[in-house]
C-alpha cells in the first residue's frame, strides 16, 4: 500500500474494500484529545468513542449511567484530535431502545455536535426499527451483537453469549437483519470464534470482533486494557500491549519523592 493511499481519511466504502481485499481492520476505544492524537497518529482504521468511557474515565461498574452530554463531551474531544481514522460513537443506553424517533434524535445530535463519522447501536430484530431510521436520515451505522453490555441486567452476567444454538440463530438472523437494514459493519463481541467466522463469511459487511476469535475482518480492545492502565480487567481475549500502570505509578511515586526532597525543581528547571 502507497503512502498516500495509508493516509487517505478512513470512510465507510473504505472500510468494506478492506473486507473485500482481505485487510484486517484495526480499531481502538479513546475518550480525549490527546490519547485520540496518538491512536489516531499509530495508524489505528477506527476509532470508538465507546460508552465504555463510564466504565474507564467515569469509574461507574457498568456502562448504563453514561449519558448522551457525557458521549457528545468524550466524542468532541476525540474529534478534534483525528486526521485519519473514522470516528464512532457509541448510543448510550435510553438513547435509542423502543423509540426509534428518540434514536434518531439522539444519532442526530452526535453528528451535528460532535462532526464524526458514524454511530454504534447495540442489538439485533428488537431495535431494527431504530436502525432503519437513523440510516435512513443518511447517519452510517455500525451494529453489536454477542454481548452487549447495555443489556447486562438482562442477562445477569458477562460471559460468552450464543454458545447455545437457539441463540447462535439468532445471532446469525441478527447480523443478516442488519447488514439489510444499511449497517456498515457490526461489531461481535465474545461469541464462539466459530460463530464469528460464519457469520463474517456470510456478510458483505465488515465484521469486528472483541473476544470472537480471529476471523473477523477486524479486531477491537479497550484502550485503557491493551495499554495495561486498567489492571482490573484480565478476559481471555485480551492483549496486553504495555504495562503502563506500573509505568504511570512509579514516575508519579518518583515526582513526589522529588518534590518532598527539594530535588525538583532544581536550577534548571527555574526562571
Amino acid at each position: 500500500m502507497s503512502v498516500e493511499s495509508n493516509l487517505r481519511a478512513v470512510t465507510t466504502l473504505r472500510l468494506t474494500e478492506m473486507k473485500q481485499r482481505g485487510e484486517k481492520i484495526a480499531m481502538l476505544t479513546s475518550y480525549d484529545f490527546s490519547m485520540a492524537k496518538i491512536v489516531d497518529a499509530a495508524g489505528v482504521d477506527v476509532i470508538l468513542v465507546g460508552d465504555s468511557a463510564a466504565n474507564v474515565m467515569a469509574g461507574y461498574e457498568t456502562t448504563l449511567p453514561i449519558t448522551l452530554d457525557m458521549m457528545i463531551y468524550h466524542a468532541q474531544s476525540v474529534v478534534r484530535a483525528v486526521r485519519r481514522a473514522l470516528v464512532v460513537v457509541d448510543l448510550p443506553f435510553g438513547t435509542y431502545q423502543g423509540n426509534s424517533k428518540t434514536a434518531l434524535d439522539s444519532a442526530v445530535r452526535i453528528m451535528k455536535e460532535t462532526e464524526a463519522d458514524a454511530v454504534k447501536i447495540e442489538g439485533g430484530e428488537e431495535i431494527l426499527e431504530s436502525v432503519q431510521r437513523i440510516i435512513s436520515a443518511g447517519i452510517p451505522v455500525m451494529g453489536h451483537l454477542g454481548l452487549t453490555p447495555q443489556s447486562i441486567h438482562k442477562f445477569g452476567t458477562y460471559n460468552v453469549r450464543a454458545k447455545e444454538q437457539a441463540e447462535a440463530d439468532k445471532l446469525v438472523r441478527d447480523a443478516h437483519l442488519l447488514e439489510q437494514a444499511g449497517c456498515f459493519s457490526v461489531v461481535l463481541e465474545k461469541i464462539p470464534a466459530a460463530l464469528a467466522a460464519r457469520v463474517t463469511s456470510e456478510l458483505h459487511i465488515p465484521t469486528i470482533g472483541i473476544g470472537a476469535g480471529g476471523a473477523c475482518d477486524g479486531q477491537v480492545l479497550v484502550i485503557h486494557d491493551m495499554l495495561g492502565i486498567n489492571k482490573d480487567f484480565s478476559p481471555r481475549f485480551l492483549r496486553r500491549y504495555a504495562d503502563l500502570h506500573t509505568v504511570m505509578t512509579e514516575s508519579v511515586g518518583r515526582y513526589v519523592a522529588d518534590v518532598k526532597s527539594c530535588d525538583f525543581p532544581n536550577e534548571k528547571e527555574q526562571y
